[in-house]
């Protein structure tokens, strides 16, 4: 796993040198330099510079070296690199965010504004007669994406227990109630792998299907939605537990006050939107859900 990371960093670190001096001599104890990491909108040409731009906002606010790491990775990796000090900010999911609070002693700081709509949907191919409801899904393949996924594992899977009371200990056993269960790695891999006839159903967050639609991966209308989960909160950031405070609150404000609305637009679908603090309270009805789908486990 170290090594992992560690070539992972190495990679695909983007480093900056600030525009303000490193650390005022009143803050010794603060780090010389941090690294960010979240996933850059793939779709979006401008979404590179648009990352560059706020790194450098950061940097001149808090006056130190800001690297950022913008390409995919596992939550998984991600967990690991917070919790050994080589990452000190990392963009999480409920799921993994609960992960990162136990393995990195990972505190929330910061989401974004964004009403959008973020939740789960059951999935099949549009002219699948056989399956139009979660309870056709008996005795049909089914993909999930990845245990560390709030909505490609946590929240189908409370789903599935709450509407059809199916037991939690053998949901993913093949031959209970699917005839075959897989993990299929990724959103897009789910999408693609219904409309190629690899599973009968899969269940993805919704964004992902009319992304892969725009971008000719899938064909229009080859999809169909036949069930849906509650809403799931924003990702948010957290940052390393072990930081100073002031350096803590410091990040925290200088994420508050990154007003450029072009980097919003481009991110959120929405100029208007902005980074708001937030707490633990944030992810606690997440958590809950998290407690029904391990019980047993």
């Amino acid at each position: 796993m170290k090594k992992i990371i560690a070539s992972f960093l190495a990679t695909f670190t983007l480093a900056t040198a600030p525009t303000a001096q490193i650390a005022a001599q009143d803050h010794a104890d603060w780090p010389e330099e941090i690294t960010i990491v979240q996933v850059p909108d793939e779709s979006n040409p401008n979404t590179p510079s648009l990352h560059t731009q706020f790194r450098e906002h950061l940097a001149e606010e808090l006056g130190i070296k800001v690297n950022e790491v913008t390409s995919g990775t596992s939550y998984a990796v991600g967990i690991e690199a917070l919790a050994s000090g080589q990452i000190d900010i990392l963009l999480v999911s409920p799921q993994s965010y609960a992960q990162s609070s136990e393995k990195a002693n990972a505190e929330l700081f910061a989401t974004n504004s964004s009403d959008s709509d973020y939740y789960t949907v059951f999935i099949t191919q549009s002219d699948n007669d056989e399956i139009n409801s979660l309870e056709d899904l008996e005795g049909k393949s089914f993909a999930f994406v990845d245990a560390a996924s709030s909505s490609g594992y946590v929240y189908p899977k409370a789903t599935l227990l709450m509407e059809l009371g199916l037991e939690n200990e053998r949901i993913e056993q093949s031959g209970y109630f699917f005839e075959n269960v897989v993990f299929s790695g990724g959103h897009d891999n789910s999408v693609v792998g219904v409309s190629m006839g690899d599973y009968d159903a899969a269940a993805v967050a919704a964004q992902i299907i009319a992304g892969l639609t725009e971008a000719g991966v899938i064909e229009e209308d080859s999809i169909k939605v036949i069930g849906r989960s509650v809403d799931i909160p924003n990702p948010s950031f957290v940052i390393r537990g072990d930081l100073p405070e002031d350096f803590k609150q410091a990040v925290q404000d200088a994420f508050l006050s990154f007003d450029n609305g072009e980097y919003f637009e481009a991110l959120y679908g929405d100029a208007e939107t902005r980074f708001v603090a937030i707490d633990e309270t944030y992810y606690a009805p997440t958590l809950e859900i998290l407690d029904l789908v391990n019980e047993g486990n």
